[in-house]
């Protein structure tokens, strides 16, 4: 079997204007995501932007990366929408069958960027969402004749003909009216801002994590994802390990920059590249990652293909090394006794995220 292309993307537009613009990461240019049936995007509100009310194929992360706005979600069966404040860092999971959308207030002094993660095993195009408009000139009701949105709605048919094609636009448009006010109450249970949650891990000098799953955001557990947020400082290094429960990683640079190596069965070393904010990477199952920050820093949101993911790390206190007994590593490093107590000594402090050398 040929080796898949783990070459990190940006994404391409797919439509949009002056209100704003929806990217996708497209399997043709990152052939993982086919692999993994994985689906990235990227929606980009200019100040008064509107995202109209749509559904997908697809359960999602979705994940704040820039400026403040108003989200609208309406759970299946519910009978009334939840309006959110939403601000960069925030983590919201998107269940199947949630209708969505997104507003940047008409005097934002920034764009609203949203980030999708998103399982597609079960959609139309396995890496790739598929997202379904319920107004506008792409609209579903678009492709209904007048007698049944007619009967559908209760309207007479000049009604429901007029109402189907008032909204020329597709996908995005401007606000021109005022919409809902957000609910703090709303927020309960559907968001979680990373910036701001209690760390999971906070090395100094290292890095630090924020791990989303099913006790701090319980939707994940109806998306079937985890998601983490890492921030790792200038020129620090985030330990070798690989996912220990057969699932995919994807990860997208928010900022900063850094180099990446991938290695896979028999050694090889699959991925070695630089990456820098809006690319976007998937490391196969089994693979062992790591990374290495720039002078800038590193910054990443990744998911998961499951909802509590566990990894294994191969440096650091808390890695396999420090659990196999000193005569099994001696005998399989074919290495002196003395060699196996210098490296069973080194970073017996350190975990996951390693400091730059001090000169």
């Amino acid at each position: 079997m040929a080796p898949v292309d783990l070459t990190p993307r940006q994404p391409r537009k797919a439509y949009g204007g002056d209100a704003g613009a929806y990217y996708e990461w497209s399997p043709a240019d990152l052939p993982m995501l086919g692999v993994a049936s994985i689906g990235a995007a990227k929606l980009s509100l200019a100040a008064g932007g509107l995202s109209l009310p749509s559904y997908s194929d697809s359960s999602k992360v979705a994940y704040v990366l820039e400026g403040t706005g108003t989200c609208g979600i309406v759970l299946p069966e519910a009978t009334k929408e939840k309006v959110l404040a939403v601000k960069e860092g925030d983590a919201l999971a998107l269940p199947f069958g949630v209708v969505t959308w997104w507003h940047n207030g008409p005097a934002a002094p920034t764009q609203l960027t949203v980030l999708f993660l998103g399982d597609t095993s079960k959609g139309h195009r396995p890496g790739q969402f598929t997202n379904f408009q319920l107004t506008g000139a792409s609209g579903i009701f678009t492709g209904f004749s007048t007698e049944f949105v007619s009967r559908a709605w209760d309207l007479p048919e000049a009604n429901a003909a007029a109402l189907v094609s008032s909204q020329p636009a597709s996908g995005i448009v401007r606000a021109s009216s005022p919409l809902p006010a957000p609910s703090a109450q709303d927020r309960e249970g559907v968001a979680l801002n990373c910036l701001e949650a209690p760390l999971d891990v906070d090395i100094p000098g290292g890095g630090r994590v924020v791990v989303l799953n099913t006790a701090n955001l319980p939707l994940v557990r109806e998306v079937g994802l985890g998601a983490d947020l890492v921030r790792i400082d200038a020129h620090s290094m985030c330990s070798p390990g690989f996912s220990c429960d057969s699932a995919y990683q994807v990860t997208y640079i928010v900022r900063g920059s850094g180099r990446v190596q991938v290695v896979g069965p028999d050694g090889v070393r699959v991925l070695e590249t630089r990456v820098e904010g809006g690319f976007l990477f998937i490391v196969p199952r089994f693979h062992v990652v790591s990374k290495i920050a720039d002078a800038s820093g590193m910054e990443w949101f990744s998911i998961i293909t499951t909802p509590n993911p566990i990894f294994s790390h191969l440096a650091g206190k808390t890695s396999v090394w420090k659990a196999i007994s000193a005569e099994v590593l001696q005998a399989s490093f074919n290495t002196t006794p003395e060699m196996e107590k210098l490296f069973r000594s080194k970073r017996l402090d350190s975990e996951i995220f390693f400091a730059p050398p001090s000169n």
